[in-house]
């Protein structure tokens, strides 16, 4: 049996994951098995520019934390070397995960994770990570807001120059009527 220090040690350690996994949206636990120095440390500096809390866990303690935080569902997936990617979206840690799991096929699994506080499974991570970046959705909704209105400017400018008037007053005319 351990010591007191220990155990106070590693309760504090399963206290301090289960606040991280209840605060966290999604969550995504990986096996890393046989990545190099160098593919871990360009892992995690991914994961600091999206902000995505990344660390390497003890399956025992992590067991722990996704009992107390009523994610019990996902001990199956607690076996072999484990990591766990943490953030407020839901879209980062996916993505990020996917992302290497794609370059170093075979080294780097992914084998479930969490969203909202419930399981989900390796399809749901995969659609997560397909989901584009937050800037080049908002890009690609102002382009379709966008597409009406120059396509109408486009209109009335090929209108203006048919009928040799300058853009301008074709423009003025159109919205005057």
């Amino acid at each position: 049996m351990p010591n007191a220090k220990v155990l106070s040690e590693k309760q504090a350690i399963v206290a301090q994951l289960t606040e991280k996994i209840q605060k966290a949206t999604a969550g995504v636990i990986v096996d890393y098995k046989g990545i190099t120095v160098e593919e871990d440390t360009a892992l995690r500096r991914e994961c600091r520019e999206s902000n995505v809390d990344y660390a390497v866990v003890k399956n025992t303690l992590l067991r722990f934390a996704f009992n107390n935080t009523g994610l019990n569902d996902l001990d199956d997936l607690l076996n072999g070397t484990t990591s766990l990617a943490l953030c407020d979206d839901p879209v980062a840690p996916a993505r990020v995960m996917a992302n290497y799991a794609k370059k170093l096929d075979g080294k780097f699994e992914i084998k479930g994770g969490f969203m909202d506080g419930k399981p989900v499974d390796l399809d749901t991570i995969n659609s997560l990570a397909a989901i584009p970046p937050l800037p080049i959705l908002q890009a690609q909704v102002l382009g379709t807001m966008l597409a009406p209105i120059t396509g109408l400017a486009v209109v009335l400018k090929q209108i203006a120059e048919k009928n040799g008037a300058p853009a301008e007053e074709a423009a003025e005319e159109a919205a005057a009527e």
